[in-house]
């Protein structure tokens, strides 16, 4: 069967797997589909385009939240986390494109409960097969007020056979027209496929009446397979203690009384003292007893037209409450501005931009001091060096290489670095940024080598200073003073000056005094240049390793980390307001007297804990 274009543009719309950035982005949704009279057939009001509604307010910016989360979260977050967020969304859609005025309710019990008898009792005449074998509901059986249910019904995978309409009842019957009421198999039967049938027609419909006997109510199966995992759903589900005929009216308070109980331990809220939840109701299928009210209750309930919406807004909380470990982080997360300056500093420590800036203050110093110094003692100098390369002195050998190298000082940093932005992030997220800091890292240390090349050394070239002319012209000076002194004497010994001692011994011990002055100021007057020099450098090649670093390492760190964030906002909106601990769901308009103030038999659940 060739598939509509109605249901392949539905489909895409939530399953196109793109990452939705920004929901005003996206057109604004249609508005409600006009609900018109439908006076066909099933199939004509189907195509009609008459069915159907939009989902307005806080449920379509939350089913809006969960797509895009949804597309943000396919290749961080695991698939089977996703898979019920998916499911949700694919029913909300399905139900959208369905009846908008139609309310489906199903009946669900366990053998022996009386569901059946309480269903023909509903229709107001026997359409649903009865008696003591067991099981005898075998398969859904449906009950339409009203015409253009038949999407439902398909959904629901009743048969045609199995769809039946109830005797016309006056102004009661026309309070019901917006009710599809389902008998479901039971829901403890003896056959799986029966089982299977209860479990996928329960994630379908949009309300639940249980009904329970005084000999089961308290069933275990009943409370930890189906009340205590549905218990978000409580706005859209009926209890019903059926067989009330059986007991007295002081038996019968004790066991409602003990059935609110188990309902509250299972966290299923009730909807007594002005909070919205499930509803209890006493009844007797068989004698009629409780029969008008409950069908007062369902037809105010069905009135509303709300049931679909607070489904649906259930199936988003227990989605977000599955999702929660994914998008909650424990801890304040995020890279602060400490973080990214230490990175920079180990890089700075991988790549040696303090040894480099060390070696170039080093070499300034060593040419200033070269330029400047006397010959006498340059010559000193050079014998000392020449020495120590020819001497086999353990203490003049090389230093020993540090412990860690370049490449193990880059890895550590990024491991670091790694570490630090993923504390406290759920452990999809975590893993996405070790894994963007880990890419970022391979190659890095190449990089930084190449880098470090393409600055070139400071120390091959140090600039000079402007007086280091004047101050090598001045040493000059000095040596020539030296020699004329030194001649002078010379010349006096050999008989070619008069004598005379006084005058060429100052001109000399003028020049070999001068000389280390000279040399002395020089070496005081580079100490802050070459200082600045070697800061400089080091610098330099520190903001070049933190620009590497930024761009390799922290950049795609920082992109996931925007990425977490932007789910997380979007978490928030599909978790919604925090709800109070007693209250579940969207609200609603439940008081102590029940649904559409039908009186209730029995102590209120505050009453039973007294007693």
């Amino acid at each position: 069967m060739a598939e509509k274009p109605q249901e392949k543009d539905e489909r895409e719309r939530w399953d196109d797997g793109l990452i939705a950035r920004r929901a005003a982005e996206r057109a604004a949704p249609e508005g409600p589909a006009a609900e018109g009279e439908n006076t066909g057939s099933t199939e004509d009001a189907d195509d009609a385009g008459g069915f159907g509604g939009s989902y307005g307010g806080g449920l379509r910016t939350r089913l809006d939240a969960l797509h895009e989360l949804v597309g943000l979260s396919r290749t961080r977050v695991e698939s089977e986390a996703l898979a019920e967020a998916g499911r949700v969304l694919d029913e909300a859609a399905a139900r959208q494109r369905l009846s908008s005025r139609h309310t489906v309710v199903a009946l669900a019990g366990a053998t022996g409960s009386g569901k059946s008898t309480l269903f023909n009792a509903l229709a107001g005449v026997s359409v649903s097969e009865t008696g003591l074998r067991r099981p005898t509901t075998s398969a859904p059986l449906a009950l339409t007020w009203s015409e253009g249910a038949a999407g439902l019904l398909d959904r629901l995978g009743v048969p045609g056979r199995l769809r039946r309409r109830p005797l016309a009842g006056g102004a009661a019957d026309a309070e019901l027209q917006p009710l599809v009421l389902i008998d479901l198999p039971d829901h403890d039967s003896a056959v799986t496929a029966h089982r299977d049938q209860v479990d996928r027609a329960l994630g379908l419909v949009d309300a639940v009446i249980w009904v329970v006997d005084p000999e089961k109510y308290a069933d275990a199966a009943l409370h930890e397979r189906y009340l205590r995992p549905l218990a978000g759903h409580a706005e859209v589900t009926f209890v019903v203690l059926n067989q009330v005929d059986r007991l007295g009216t002081e038996a019968a308070e004790l066991v409602l009384d003990d059935l609110r109980r188990l309902l509250d331990e299972d966290g299923m809220a009730l909807g007594e003292h002005g909070e919205p939840g499930a509803t209890v109701l006493p009844v007797s299928a068989l004698t009629g007893e409780g029969v008008p009210e409950l069908r007062e209750l369902l037809a105010r309930f069905v009135q509303e037209r709300t049931a679909p919406e607070r489904r649906i807004a259930a199936d988003i909380d227990a989605a977000a409450a599955r999702l929660r470990p994914a998008y909650v982080a424990d801890a304040r997360t995020g890279l602060g501005e400490r973080s990214r300056e230490e990175f920079a500093g180990r890089l700075a420590v991988a790549v040696g931009a303090q040894a480099a800036g060390e070696a170039a203050e080093r070499v300034w110093r060593r040419g200033a001091i070269r330029a400047c110094g006397s010959p006498w003692l340059r010559l000193h100098r050079w014998y000392g060096r020449h020495r120590a390369l020819g001497s086999t002195d353990p203490r003049l050998a090389s230093p020993v290489e540090e412990e860690l190298t370049a490449r193990q000082r880059v890895e550590q940093a990024v491991r670091i670095v790694a570490d630090e932005a993923s504390h406290g992030l759920p452990a999809p997220w975590a893993h996405a940024v070790r894994e963007a800091a880990a890419r970022g890292a391979e190659g890095l240390p190449e990089a930084l080598d190449e880098l470090a090349e393409g600055l070139g050394d400071p120390a091959a070239r140090p600039p000079r200073p402007a007086w280091w002319p004047a101050a090598v012209l001045a040493q000059a000076l000095m040596t020539l003073l030296q020699l004329f002194g030194a001649l002078w004497l010379v010349g006096q010994i050999v008989g070619f000056v008069e004598p005379g001692l006084l005058a060429p011994v100052l001109v000399m011990v003028g020049g070999i005094v001068g000389g280390p002055l000279i040399e002395w100021a020089c070496e005081s007057a580079v100490k802050g240049p070459a200082r600045r020099y070697g800061q400089e450098a080091e610098r330099k090649l520190a903001e070049a390793a933190a620009a590497c670093g930024r761009a390799r390492v922290l950049d795609p760190v920082s992109a996931e980390l925007l990425r977490y964030r932007e789910v997380r906002e979007q978490y928030a909106k599909v978790a919604g307001p925090r709800p109070s601990p007693r209250i579940v769901g969207m609200g609603g308009r439940v008081g102590g007297r029940g649904r559409g103030g039908v009186p209730r038999l029995g102590a209120t659940r505050a009453g039973a804990r007294v007693r």
